[in-house]
C-alpha cells in the first residue's frame, strides 16, 4: 500500500505530531508499505530552521524509510496568531506541489491541527481519485474557542462547516481520544466512520533506562530531586501553577523544577520567576528527541499540566506515554480521559488542573519516598507495554487504511 501523508509537523521537529507519524510511519515501512511525508522544513517550536536546512523551494530526503517531500512556507516565531495563521495556511499550495512529486497514493491522511493540511489532503484525494483519512488530533476551531482566541463568532462558524465538511469527505476519520470520537458522533458523524488510535510510545526507543549521559552533572543538579516539564510553553499548558508550586516548594532545598522548550508564554514565565526570586526553577531551550530521551532518564518525576477548561478533558498529553515508557513517576494537573488512563498506569499522581498547592504536595510526596517513584515508574511501563506501544497501534491503523479502500 502506498501511503501518503500531509502533515505542517514532522521529524526533526520535536512534538507529538512528530512523533506520532515519524512512528507510526516507520512500523508501516517495517511492514512493508509505501509511506510518503508532505510537509514544510522543520522549524517548530522556535519559528528558526533547523541546523542543516535552509529555506527553498522543494527539497527531498528519506527519513527511516520515509519519502519527505518538504516545500517552502512563511516561517514565523510562535508569537503572534494572525502570523502563525499565514505560515499554516502557506502549507496548503506547498502540499499541492509536492503531490506532484509523489507516485500516485492509495490512501491520503491528512492530520489535523491544522485544518489547512487536511485541506489539501482532501483536494489531492479528490484529485486523484483516491480515499481521504482525516486524523483529528485536537478539537479545531472549539479549543482556540475554549482558550479565549476566538471571539469572532462569524468566524467560528465558517471554521466549523470547515470541520463538518471535512468530516463529511474523509472515508474515515482517526481520533487520538475516544472523547473526540464521541463528540464528533454527537455532532453528526456517522460512528462507523470514526476510529480512535490514541498516541503511544516507542518501546524501542524510550527504554526505561536512567543513564542520562552525565547530564545532572552538567547542570549542576547532583543531589537535587528534579521536577521536569518538557514541551510547550503555550496558552494551553497552565506553566503559571507549576511556577506557583515552585514557590510553594522553595522551602525545600531538594527540589528543582526544571522547564525545558519553548512557546508563546515562556518570556512572561522567565520574568514572573525572576520578580519572586524562584530560585528552585531553571529554564532551558528546547532539545532534540535524544536530548529529551536524556532528559527523561535525569528526571526524578515528569509534569503534566493542562489549563483548567472543560475541552481539556476530552485530551490526552501524548507525552505521557513516553514518560511511563521511561519508567518515570508523573506528576499530573489533569481531569477527563487523561486522568483516567494515568490512574488506571499506577505510574502517576493526578491532582486537578491549575492546583498549584496539590502539585507541589505530590512533588514533596515523591521526594519523601524514593521507593514510591520506582514503583510507580516500573507500573507505567509495564502499563503502556500492554496498552500503548506504537506497533501494536500502527497495526491497528494500517487495518483502517484498508478500510478506507473499501
Amino acid at each position: 500500500m502506498r501511503i501518503a501523508v500531509y502533515s505542517h509537523y514532522f521529524v526533526p521537529e520535536i512534538g507529538a505530531p512528530s512523533a506520532r507519524i515519524h512512528d507510526l510511519g516507520r512500523e508501516w515501512v517495517a511492514a512493508g508499505e509505501s509511506v510518503h511525508v508532505a510537509t514544510c522544513f522543520p522549524n517548530h517550536p522556535t519559528g528558526r530552521l533547523y541546523p542543516g536546512y535552509r529555506s527553498r523551494f522543494y527539497a527531498h530526503e528519506v527519513i527511516d524509510g520515509i519519502d519527505v517531500h518538504r516545500h517552502w512556507t512563511y516561517i514565523t516565531p510562535n508569537k503572534g496568531f494572525v502570523k502563525k495563521t499565514i505560515g499554516h495556511v502557506s502549507l496548503m499550495p506547498a502540499s499541492w506541489l509536492a503531490a506532484r512529486r509523489m507516485p500516485r497514493p492509495d490512501v491520503i491522511i491528512g492530520t489535523s491541527p491544522t485544518f489547512f493540511a487536511a485541506i489539501a489532503a482532501e483536494r489531492v484525494a479528490a484529485a486523484r481519485g483516491v480515499p481521504f483519512v482525516m486524523e483529528v488530533r485536537d478539537l479545531w476551531p472549539a479549543v482556540f474557542v475554549e482558550l479565549g482566541v476566538l471571539r469572532n463568532r462569524a468566524l467560528v462558524r465558517i471554521l466549523e462547516r470547515i470541520e463538518l465538511w471535512l468530516y463529511r469527505r474523509a472515508a474515515r476519520v482517526v481520533t487520538v481520544t475516544e472523547s473526540f470520537r464521541e463528540d464528533l458522533i454527537r455532532r453528526g458523524v456517522p460512528p462507523e466512520k470514526v476510529v480512535t488510535i490514541p498516541n503511544g510510545a516507542n518501546l524501542s526507543f524510550w527504554d526505561a533506562r536512567r543513564d542520562d549521559g552525565g547530564l545532572r552533572d552538567r547542570l549542576g543538579l547532583q543531589g537535587r530531586f528534579v521536577a521536569l516539564y518538557i514541551g510547550a510553553h503555550g496558552i494551553s499548558q497552565a506553566l503559571r501553577a507549576v511556577l506557583a508550586a515552585a514557590a510553594a516548594l522553595r522551602d525545600d532545598p531538594r527540589v528543582v523544577i526544571l522547564f525545558v522548550g519553548e512557546g508563546a508564554e515562556k518570556e512572561q514565565l522567565v520574568a514572573r520567576a525572576a520578580a519572586e526570586k524562584l530560585d528552585n526553577v531553571r529554564f532551558l531551550d528546547p532539545v532534540g528527541k535524544d536530548e529529551v530521551k536524556q532528559f527523561y532518564a535525569m528526571a526524578d518525576a515528569c509534569l503534566v499540566p493542562l489549563r483548567d477548561i472543560p475541552l481539556f478533558d476530552t485530551f490526552i498529553p501524548s507525552k505521557m506515554f513516553e514518560m511511563l515508557a521511561m519508567a518515570r513517576p508523573v506528576v499530573a494537573s489533569v481531569r477527563g480521559e487523561a486522568a483516567a488512563i494515568l490512574r488506571d498506569s499506577g505510574g502517576a499522581l493526578v491532582v486537578d488542573p491549575e492546583d498549584s498547592a496539590a502539585i507541589a504536595a505530590a512533588l514533596r510526596r515523591l521526594a519523601d519516598d524514593p521507593a514510591l517513584g520506582e514503583r510507580m515508574g516500573a507500573a507505567g511501563r509495564a502499563f503502556v507495554a500492554e496498552h500503548y506501544g506504537r506497533t501494536k497501534l500502527a497495526r491497528r491503523y494500517l487495518e483502517v487504511l484498508r478500510e478506507a479502500q473499501r
